[in-house]
């Protein structure tokens, strides 16, 4: 069974941090590209950050560039969002993706594979 359970978030004033996890099985999770993708009500849900599986290279939204950080850790099957100088536009589920594409050497036919977790809830207010 592939899962992905996120947790970490909470409610935090402005200017604060929180570290948000995302603990992986199921699947060969050095093989998968993993990101952050946040939902607030009423507005579609966006990608916050993203890390390539050799962990190389990583990308983040215009919003949160310098103040957001993404990480992973291979041999404990998780990755990691560390969230600083946090604002109430920050507010939002914050849902962990992974996703492995390419073409498949047998077959020569392209695949592509992409996993969701639950979410869990950032509030950022005062």
């Amino acid at each position: 069974q592939v899962q992905l359970v996120e947790s970490g978030g909470g409610l935090v004033q402005p200017g604060g941090s929180l570290r948000l996890s995302c603990a992986a099985s199921g699947f060969t999770f050095s093989s998968y590209a993993m990101s952050w993708y946040r939902q607030a009500p009423g507005k579609e849900r966006e990608l916050v950050a993203a890390i390539t599986s050799a962990g190389g290279s990583t990308n983040y939204a215009d919003s949160v560039k310098g103040r957001f950080t993404i990480s992973r850790d291979d041999a404990r099957y998780m990755v990691y969002l560390q969230m600083n100088s946090l604002k109430p536009d920050d507010t939002a589920v914050y849902y962990c993706n992974a996703d492995r594409s390419g073409i498949d050497i047998a077959t020569m036919l392209s695949y592509e594979y992409d996993y969701w977790g639950q979410g869990t809830q950032v509030t950022v207010s005062s």
